[in-house]
């Protein structure tokens, strides 16, 4: 028998499956030049691990990893299954070689560092690889860029920032779109923009990760703006810029940015994207336009878990815990869609909306290992519905008596059944589990006044003082004719205030008061100071005045106002009257629901 030849120890016929033993076929010994071809054209018809590591041993033996060209491809079969180190070990051999070679080694091998997510290595490979006088191209600074992201360093983001403009790079679009994405992850937006303004040619990339970055720091007017400017310089908008602003639009109380932005989608034909289809039903969701949310929803063609997640939340943060809970049994028997643990949270959040303490426990006894999450929403639908010793049995027995978030769900419960007893030893307990929490401080100092324990409230207050730490203001906003008005408590800044102050006093005068049954609450578990409004209760609260404004400037069906903190029970009162004396709706959001104000009811049935 012929002996085999190296050949075909490494050989394999695209139509042979098995890598070893070969065919005993005798074959003809290549010549020494075509041993690289051969070598690699074996590694990328059968790309696994092992053949890649067998084709490294090979080179190793025939000295072949000296060639740029070799060494670079074999680097490459690495990077597909995350053989950083032995990657680097090609890359050592033939940087011995090649002193000054091309850039692409370094940045295959740095690249490689980041899919390993090790930013820290691929970032020092630049700097070596300029110590070593190997000129970057636009690939190697933009993975240094993406390294510096990872990192967060802000320290590291000017140095390579500064290294792209001494090569010439700081206008080329690859390189700009990684810096600018670079500094919005350090943190620095305004850096971050002035490369983008810089730019002499944007690309969708640079328009969608600007706008992106605006809208994740909370510059939602700004990102809105960018986005506009976007259509108008004729740039196409695709799916992830438009789930990219549409965020902003929601987090407004505007529906009508929303639906500038859903008619672009529209145009641009992307409107069966299931990304773009569920940004658009949490955008109407959190704008307020529940019924808009609801019929995309309905025409979806397929619906992912997410899609149902988005859509059972929206209506428990709407009120509608039973059409929600009705949503989630449909998804079940729908069978086209696994729950997770997120929708069962959505669900068992319903629940508790609803009150629905059977339908709540069946749910909760189907979910395989509950999280944290699960128990302490379990714990609240029982506080909520006025179970409040099962509740804390509940929450003892699976070891979350001490939990900060299990006490705030106890909380919630005592604040719907005004239990200002127990509230005020949770809301202890809270301020020892959290000393540096200042809300915690003010909902304790707010349970003190209810029961007008002003001395409690004073050392409190002195309390809070001396740790350092400062309450949140209360602020609610309002948008009227695209201009946002901003009120804090007791503010009289605003050009119409004296018209505002005026028409709350004739809404809630003494006399209308006893007329439509509105008397003020004197139990309050709310997180802004309540010993600060108390001289200006019920007209000088935040959303009073934005609620005022609404009605004497905006001839719209609905007054919409956000609030930055949890609706009072007296403010919450008050405008349930007002909505029955005006005839008009009045939508509050909270950071916890929406408040839909009716002819003097409430879409949260006095619960939240």
């Amino acid at each position: 028998m012929i002996p085999m030849t190296p050949l075909q120890s490494l050989q394999c016929s695209s139509f042979t499956i098995p890598a070893h033993p070969f065919d005993q076929i005798p074959q003809p010994t290549p010549s020494s030049s075509s041993w690289p071809s051969l070598l690699l054209l074996r590694s990328r018809q059968i790309p696994t691990k092992s053949l890649t590591r067998q084709t490294h041993a090979q080179a190793l033996k025939l000295h072949l990893l000296s060639d740029p060209r070799f060494a670079t491809s074999l680097m490459e079969s690495y990077f597909r299954f995350d053989g950083a180190d032995a990657a680097s070990a090609v890359f050592d051999h033939n940087c011995q070689t090649n002193a000054n070679g091309s850039p692409v080694p370094w940045t295959l091998l740095s690249t490689l560092y980041l899919k390993e997510n090790k930013p820290s290595s691929a970032l020092q490979l630049l700097y070596k690889m300029l110590r070593s006088g190997i000129e970057p191209d636009s690939v190697a600074l933009a993975t240094a860029a993406k390294a510096c992201a990872r990192l967060r360093s802000l320290r590291d983001a000017r140095k390579v920032h500064k290294i792209a403009k001494m090569k010439g790079f700081d206008h080329d679009v690859l390189v700009g779109n990684s810096i600018i994405k670079m500094h919005l992850e350090c943190g620095s937006i305004n850096q971050a923009r002035s490369v983008f303004d810089g730019l002499p040619s944007k690309d969708l990339v640079s328009w969608t990760t600007v706008i992106n970055g605006l809208v994740r720091d909370g510059e939602f007017n700004e990102g809105l703006k960018l986005f506009r400017a976007m259509c108008a310089s004729g740039a196409t908008p695709d799916s992830f810029t438009v789930s990219a602003v549409l965020p902003a639009c929601g987090r407004m109380t505007a529906c009508k940015n929303g639906k500038e932005v859903h008619a672009q989608i529209v145009r641009q034909g992307l409107g069966k994207n299931v990304v773009v289809e569920n940004a658009l039903v949490a955008m109407y969701v959190k704008s307020g336009c529940l019924e808009y949310a609801s019929r995309i929803f309905q025409r979806m063609i397929f619906k992912d878990v997410i899609s149902w997640t988005i859509m059972i939340l929206g209506y428990s943060m709407h009120g509608r815990g039973e059409v929600a809970v009705e949503l989630f049994e449909e998804m079940e028997a729908n069978g086209r869609v696994i729950s997770d643990r997120t929708v069962y949270a959505a669900a068992l959040n319903a629940c508790s909306t609803a009150c629905l303490v059977d339908k709540g426990k069946g749910l909760f006894g189907r979910i395989r290992r509950p999280g944290v999450e699960h128990l302490v929403l379990m714990g609240g639908l029982l506080s909520r519905a006025g179970f409040f010793i099962e509740a804390r049995a509940f929450l003892e027995e699976h070891k979350l008596g001490r939990c900060s978030a299990a006490c705030r769900a106890v909380l919630d419960g005592c604040r719907s059944h005004r239990n200002v007893k127990l509230g005020k030893r949770v809301a202890e307990q809270l301020a020892e589990l959290e000393p540096l929490n200042v809300d915690n401080y003010v909902l304790l100092s707010n349970l003190y006044a209810s029961r007008e324990k002003w001395g409690m409230v004073r050392e409190l207050k002195e309390t809070i003082r001396d740790m350092g730490l400062k309450p949140n203001r209360a602020y609610a906003w309002i948008e009227i004719r695209n201009k946002v008005h901003v009120f804090g408590t007791g503010d009289v800044s605003h050009p119409r205030s004296e018209g505002i102050y005026w028409e709350l006093q004739r809404l809630l005068g003494k006399e209308m008061r006893e007329e439509q049954g509105y008397a003020a609450a004197r139990e309050d578990f709310s997180l802004h100071d309540v010993d600060e409004e108390r001289e200006c209760i019920p007209h000088g609260h935040s959303e009073m005045l934005a609620i005022g404004l609404g009605l004497i400037g905006s001839n719209a069906a609905a007054v919409r106002v956000t609030k930055n903190s949890r609706v009072c029970r007296d403010c919450h009162e008050a405008a349930k009257a007002m909505s029955r004396i005006t005839g008009r709706d009045i939508v509050v959001k909270d950071p916890e629901r929406f408040h839909h104000l009716n002819n003097g009811a409430c879409s949260c049935g006095d619960m939240w």
